[in-house]
C-alpha cells in the first residue's frame, strides 16, 4: 500500500526550502496580491481517503483551471456539437495568443486556450437560464460543497486589464463563432476564471474525471465517453506550450492556471491538486509542476 501521507509531507517539506518559488501574475493585479511563500497540496484516492500537507485549505483563484468544468457542463448540455465550433489539436502557443486564431478562421485549437473556452462560455450563455449562478452550482455540486464562490474583485480586475480576451471575442465574433454579446460572454467567463476552491475542493470536483464520470456522491454527470475526450485534452492541451513537458514529467492528464494551482489525476486510483502562486516562464506553478513530478516518481504511479 503506498504511503501517500508520507510521501505528500516529503514533497511539501522540499518544497518549503525552495528558493526558486517563480513569479506570481501580475497582470491580473488582483492575483499579484497573492503570498509568494504558499503551497498546498491535497490527494484524494478511489476510495475516498484524503491525505493532504501544507497551504491545502486555503482558497484561491483557480483561472483556467475552470475551463475543464465548464467543458464538462458544456459536453452535458449539448453533446458532441460542441466540437462544430472548436478543434482538439494541442496550439503550441501560450493560452492567449491569436495567431492561429485568424489562420484557422476563427475555430480555436482546442476549448483549454482562452479563445476556446470563450467559445464554451459562449455556449453555456445560449443554454443556461442563469449562467453565472447556475455554473457555479454545477461546481458546488462536483465538489459537494456550496461553500465554493466567485472573488468578485478577481472578476473586476480581469475586465479592467482583459483586452486580449476581448480581442480573442471580439474576433470570434467577426467570424460568428460567438452567438452572444461580446460583454455578456465575457462577463461570465471572468466570472467562471474568478471562482475560488482550495486544494481539498479542487479534488473533489475533478474526482468525476478520475471516477468514470461520477462525483464523490456517486451522482454520474459525465458519460465515460466524454470524460475520456475530457481527460485526453487534459493531457495534450491543458498545459498550452508546456503540455509536452508536463506528459514528459509528471505523466497525468491534468490542468493548470494562472492562480498557480494545477491539478491532476490517474483514472481509477487518485485526483491531486497543488498550489504555489510562483509561476514558471510558462505561465505554469513552478513548485507545482516539480511537487507532481516528485509524486508520480515516488508513487510510480502514471498513465504511462
Amino acid at each position: 500500500m503506498i504511503n501517500y501521507q508520507g510521501i505528500l509531507n516529503s514533497i511539501s517539506a522540499d518544497c518549503s526550502l525552495s528558493k526558486d518559488r517563480g513569479k506570481v501574475a501580475t497582470y491580473i493585479p488582483e492575483l499579484a496580491k497573492t503570498d509568494s511563500s504558499k503551497f498546498g497540496i491535497h490527494l484524494v484516492d478511489s476510495n475516498k481517503n484524503n491525505f493532504q500537507a501544507g497551504d491545502s485549505e486555503t482558497v484561491f483563484s483557480i483561472q483556467s483551471i475552470s475551463k475543464v468544468l465548464s467543458l464538462a457542463q458544456a459536453m452535458g448540455l449539448i453533446g458532441e456539437t460542441l466540437w462544430t465550433r472548436l478543434d482538439v489539436e494541442p496550439s503550441g502557443d501560450p493560452f492567449n495568443h491569436l495567431s492561429l486564431l485568424e489562420l484557422e478562421n476563427g475555430i480555436p485549437r482546442n476549448p483549454l486556450i482562452n479563445a476556446g473556452a470563450i467559445v464554451i462560455a459562449d455556449i453555456l450563455v445560449s443554454n443556461l437560464k442563469n449562467p453565472k449562478s447556475d455554473f457555479l452550482q454545477f461546481v458546488r455540486n462536483l465538489a459537494g460543497d456550496d461553500d465554493i464562490d466567485f472573488n468578485r474583485e478577481v472578476a473586476a480586475s480581469e475586465k479592467r486589464t482583459g483586452f486580449r480576451n476581448y480581442a480573442a471575442a471580439n474576433l470570434l465574433k467577426s467570424y460568428g463563432n460567438l452567438k452572444n454579446d461580446v460583454e455578456t460572454v465575457l462577463d461570465f467567463y471572468f466570472h467562471q476564471c474568478a471562482i475560488e476552491m482550495n486544494c481539498s475542493q479542487l479534488t473533489k470536483a475533478f474526482y468525476l474525471f478520475m471516477n468514470r464520470g461520477k462525483c464523490q456522491k456517486d451522482k454520474t454527470y459525465l458519460t465515460l465517453r466524454q470524460v475520456k475526450r475530457i481527460n485526453a485534452l487534459m493531457l495534450t492541451c491543458g498545459f498550452y506550450d508546456e503540455a509536452g513537458e508536463f506528459a514528459f514529467e509528471v505523466g497525468l492528464p491534468g490542468k493548470s492556471g494562472v492562480g498557480g494551482g494545477i491539478v491532476a489525476l490517474l483514472p481509477e486510483k487518485f485526483c491531486v491538486a497543488t498550489w504555489s502562486p510562483g509561476l514558471n516562464t510558462k505561465g505554469n506553478s513552478k513548485l507545482g509542476m516539480e511537487a507532481l513530478e516528485q509524486l508520480t516518481t515516488a508513487t510510480a504511479q502514471s498513465i504511462f
